[in-house]
């Protein structure tokens, strides 16, 4: 099962991938790393249909925010699910990620225990079907 983070600070590939080490060990799942908005849109174009099945992605980004493609992945690819993750756990940004299609919103410093359940639920659903 293929998940890509997006997030413009660098430091978050090494993390996510230590987090997730014994995950990415067995097989499990695989963490593809774009760093704007930008580059996940390149990134889910670039293979039809993409192969992707969740989106990590931060909102606060330069140019293309969290939000913003958030918006446009929901349009273009409804398949993939897609969880919001913000520095700031303010209610205006919950709420707009939530509406806006989001399966989770998850603030800074990510609760990596929370987020591997989101995880293990995911791969029980494909495993059911």
């Amino acid at each position: 099962m293929k998940f890509l983070v997006v997030d413009d600070e660098k430091d978050v590939e090494m993390l996510f991938r230590q987090k997730f080490r014994k995950e990415i060990r067995s097989g499990l799942i695989e963490l593809q790393f774009a760093f704007s908005g930008k580059e996940a849109l390149e990134h889910l174009q670039s293979t039809q249909p993409p192969d992707v099945l969740y989106i990590f992605s931060d909102i606060n980004m330069p140019g293309m925010s969290g939000l913003e493609l958030l918006e446009k992945v929901k349009t273009e690819y409804p398949q993939i699910q897609v969880s919001m993750i913000s520095a700031y756990g303010d209610d205006e940004n919950y709420k707009k990620a939530i509406n806006s299609g989001a399966k989770e919103f998850f603030t800074k410093p990510i609760d990596f225990s929370t987020l591997k359940e989101e995880v293990q639920k995911m791969l029980d659903e494909k495993a059911s079907r």
